[in-house]
Parts: C-alpha cells; sequence; structure tokens
C-alpha cells in the first residue's frame, strides 16, 4: 500500500518538473505605441519686421541755419554725415550737431547715406562798439607777472577745450543762465581804449565780442542752462576773471566769465536750472555784468583751430527734441 502511494507520488513530480513553464508577456516597446502619425508640421516663423522708411535729409536736418547758428542732423546711429569739410558721426540717439560760425559761409552742403542736402545759411550784420576808459593792462597783458598769468590761464583753458563729455548737447533746448536782462549781443567788434596802470601808456584794440551779456550786478544768481559736466571752474583766470566751463555733450561747451563766486568744481555733474556761480565784475571786465559764451568743437578732430563760438541768444530759441 505505501509502496502504491510512493510510485503514484513521483510519477506526479516527474510529471511536474517536465512541463515547459508557462511564457511570460512581452514587454512593450515603443515600436508597440508606433501607429504612425506623421511628424508635426513646424508652426511657420513670424515675418521680419519691416525697416521704417529713412526720412529725406532735407526733413531730417533742422536747428538755426545762420551765421552763429547750429544745425542738428539725424542719422542712423554710428553713420557718417559730412558737413562741407567736417565728418561727423552719428551718436547713440542718432543726432549729429555742428556749430555755424560768425562769419559761416552762405550756403552749407551736408551728405549722408546716398543723399546730399544744400542748406542755404542766413548772413548776419554786426555793429562796432567803443569801449573806453578800460585798464589796458587787461586788453594786453604787458608785465612780466600779468604774461605768466595769462600764459597759465591760457593753458587751463586750452585743457578743458580739449576734453568732451558725453551729453545731449542742445537736444534737449538751452535756458537763460541768468534772470537779468541782457545788455550786449554776441558778435560785435569792441574797440577798447585806455590807459595802461603799470605804464601809464595809452592803448587802442579791437576784439570781437563772442558771447551774450548780462546786465546783472555783482552776486547775482547764475544757472546752467543745460546739463552738463563741468570741466574749468576757476576763480582768478587772467582775461575771463572767475570762470565756469560746462560741456553739455556734442562738442557744445558753455563758457561763463567775471565771477565773483563759484558754486562747483572741476568733474562735478550739473542739471538744468542748476546754481553754479554767482556774476561780479573780475578779470578784462569794464563793469559788473555776467557774460555767456557757447563754443563749438569739433569732436571728430584734435585740432582746435575749427572750433567756434555760437550766439547763444540764438539757442535759446530752439526747442526740446525727441
Amino acid at each position: 500500500m505505501h509502496h502504491g502511494l510512493a510510485a503514484v507520488a513521483m510519477s506526479l513530480l516527474a510529471a511536474c518538473s517536465a512541463a515547459p513553464p508557462a511564457a511570460m508577456p512581452a514587454p512593450a516597446t515603443d515600436e508597440t505605441t508606433d501607429i504612425g502619425l506623421p511628424d508635426p508640421v513646424p508652426e511657420p516663423a513670424p515675418p521680419a519686421p519691416e525697416a521704417e522708411p529713412r526720412p529725406a535729409l532735407s526733413d531730417a536736418c533742422t536747428g538755426l541755419f545762420q551765421q552763429g547758428g547750429l544745425v542738428i542732423c539725424r542719422a542712423p546711429p554710428g553713420e557718417a554725415v559730412r558737413f562741407d569739410q567736417t565728418v561727423l558721426t552719428a551718436d547713440e540717439t542718432g543726432a549729429v550737431q555742428f556749430g555755424l560760425s560768425r562769419a559761416a559761409p552762405e550756403t552749407l552742403t551736408v551728405e549722408a547715406g546716398s543723399e546730399t542736402l544744400t542748406l542755404s545759411v542766413t548772413a548776419r550784420s554786426h555793429e562796432s562798439r567803443v569801449v573806453p576808459g578800460l585798464d589796458c593792462d587787461k586788453v594786453d597783458a604787458r608785465t612780466p607777472a600779468q604774461k605768466a598769468h595769462a600764459a597759465e590761464s591760457w593753458e587751463k583753458k586750452a585743457a578743458a577745450f580739449a576734453t568732451f563729455a558725453p551729453g545731449r548737447g542742445a537736444l534737449d533746448g538751452f535756458a537763460a543762465p541768468s534772470a537779468r536782462p541782457t545788455s550786449s549781443p554776441f558778435g560785435p567788434e569792441r574797440r577798447y581804449t585806455g590807459v595802461s596802470k603799470t605804464s601809464g601808456k595809452p592803448c587802442d584794440s579791437t576784439l570781437v565780442h563772442l558771447g551774450l551779456d548780462f546786465a546783472a550786478p555783482i552776486g547775482s544768481p547764475v544757472t546752467a542752462p543745460a546739463a552738463g559736466r563741468v570741466t574749468l571752474a576757476d576763480p582768478d583766470l587772467y582775461y575771463e576773471g572767475g570762470a565756469v566751463f560746462i560741456d553739455h555733450g556734442q562738442g557744445l561747451l558753455s563758457v561763463f566769465m567775471h565771477l565773483s563766486e563759484i558754486d562747483v568744481s572741476a568733474g562735478d555733474t550739473v542739471a538744468a536750472g542748476q546754481l553754479i556761480a554767482r556774476s561780479g565784475d573780475t578779470g578784462r571786465s569794464s563793469g559788473p555784468h555776467l557774460h555767456w559764451g557757447v563754443k563749438w568743437r569739433n569732436p571728430a578732430s584734435s585740432d582746435r583751430d575749427g572750433d567756434t563760438y555760437l550766439d547763444p541768444a540764438l539757442l535759446l530759441t530752439l526747442p526740446s527734441t525727441d
């Protein structure tokens, strides 16, 4: 009996050992999910924006087309613009500013891109004035000490004229630096007569007045006509007396002379309307007043002989430009 049960058990065990294992389901692969869909079509790129049409040069140049004035032209940043023989480069705002001298020719040729524009420059007339009773030593340095003082002053001015600060120049317009009325215009020839205080000898010299004078009593406030950087602040230049230079950018630099007090220092950045000094009667002066000059210097040249003074009264008529 026991032998029979053992035989049956052995037979079942042999049968289980001989049966093949059940097949495992195949793992899913990418191929099993690929049902043949086409690749997605990329969306078309948006059309490139059309370049703004370049304005005609006749519309791109504005300003004061007269002797002692200022021409402002617009061009793509970095583009060269030729004013007769002077080549300037448009700054990052696309502006180029070019000064016209007191005796500028009556036509000006402007070239930019493939265009050429001829501007008519209005001529101006200048009266002559006689300024008597002046100390001749202020008209011309005479003694060794005076000549040394004048030479030192000239070096200071030359250094200030040779540096260029960034800025918008005349794009924001100019405001009068004094609330007092004007007393002498830009441009007339002045004949200075008088006697030297050191030698007793008479003098007779003719100079051109290259600024705008204000009838300002000693101590009257003087404010910056436009934003800029102070490049010179000196209480005792030989001819100018107390003086402040402010570089407005684009080659434009304001010169203030005959000051009694100075409230800024070289290197200061000033805002339009900020107090910078007080008027006086120092240097070559026939009485208390403020002299304001504006000099345009060619930013593309190291030769200062081409620089020229502009008429500040004309600059006061310039509108603010974006």
